[in-house]
């Protein structure tokens, strides 16, 4: 397993073939807890979750166990500013920003969108844990996102900083790390519970959650079929970027595992009008989750991912056996920007 080492023990940076550097940043093990209610009202598998959305760090989610490990190689090769990018809302630019706040490092954000009279939710947080905060049109910063990156980049160096780039939710090479060792800590929960899940379910957004549970479930020997529900995008676009994670992935780390054997699998139909745009059914679902079970989901990524996941559930597409487990990636400050699309 990667060494998970301080900050001011890292001092180079690793070449190929060596265990990536790791922070302990994240509050681990997450808990897996079981959805008795919601279980026994669908009269199917039991549907069980993986408490990711309790990682700590102002509930960071996901993000935080990508970020151990991006951040160590930050550290390792010396650098003193992280830049990073991602919507308005992102909850991996203010998972970003609070852990770099923690560290401290300097934090740059490249935001997609203008910027709000009123900042909330993720942004709030963002601005205070202070963040150097860009703004960019939706079609500048698709078209020119790897140029602004790297002009920053150039820009911090001038000013004698070293800057180190973290691209959309730290899904690369460096963070897909972050969801192969949840995997071993994933071996563990269904040992405790003595369950043997046939499915693992996420929402994938930028694809490296995905790209990492899919390496790792062949890594640590769990028998079951990773699917990533699509919040944007689709289903090709998908198949694509985790394949190129992991190609990257092993490219760089050498670890042996064979790439071919991997089962990348996609459910799609669930993006509604687009990125963090979820229709009535998803707002709907997160209240009913909430009543239910007391679990908070949110309407950019969780929300869209399981009531997906219920949806195929009910069309058959998991079967009737073997324990399904829905992995919650956080996001809960996306919900308070949307207040209003809820019908209470």
């Amino acid at each position: 397993m990667p060494e998970t080492v301080k900050a001011s023990h890292i001092s180079t940076p690793i070449v190929s073939g060596q265990t990536p550097p790791r922070l302990a940043l994240a509050q681990l093990p997450t808990p897996l807890q079981p959805l008795k209610r919601l279980s026994e009202r669908l009269g199917g598998p039991r549907i069980w979750v993986k408490r990711d959305d309790l990682t700590g760090s102002v509930l960071s989610g996901n993000k935080v166990r990508k970020l151990e490990f991006n951040l160590a190689q930050a550290i390792a090769e010396g650098c003193d500013t992280i830049i990073t990018c991602g919507g308005v809302q992102s909850n991996h630019c203010r998972a970003t920003a609070l852990l770099c706040a923690q560290l401290g490092l300097q934090c740059h954000l490249i935001l997609r969108g203008s910027e709000p009279q009123i900042a909330d939710g993720n942004l709030f947080l963002d601005r205070l844990a202070g963040a150097r905060i860009s703004y960019y049109p939706a079609a500048q910063y698709q078209r020119e996102l790897d140029d602004i990156l790297v002009h920053f980049q150039a820009h911090y160096q001038q000013q004698n900083n070293k800057a180190f780039i973290i691209p959309t939710g730290a899904s690369d090479a460096i963070g897909v790390w972050g969801y192969v060792e949840a995997c071993a800590e994933l071996t563990n929960d269904f040992a405790q519970h003595g369950i043997l899940p046939s499915h693992i379910i996420c929402a994938t957004g930028s694809g490296g959650t995905q790209a990492g549970l899919t390496a790792g479930v062949q890594r640590y020997g769990v028998d079951a079929q990773v699917w990533g529900v699509n919040v944007c995008d689709d289903e090709a676009w998908f198949l694509n970027k985790v394949t190129r994670d992991l190609v990257d992935w092993e490219q760089r780390y050498q670890t042996g595992i064979d790439l071919e054997s991997l089962s990348v699998k996609v459910i799609d139909g669930y993006v509604g009008a687009g990125y963090a745009q979820a229709g009535p059914e998803i707002f709907n679902c997160i209240s009913d989750i909430a009543r239910s079970e007391g679990l908070i989901l949110d309407p950019v990524y969780t929300g869209k991912a399981f009531y997906g996941m219920l949806d195929q559930l009910q069309q058959g597409r998991f079967g009737q056996t073997g324990d399904i487990v829905f992995i919650h990636t956080g996001g809960v400050f996306g919900v308070f920007p949307q207040r209003d699309q809820f019908d209470f």
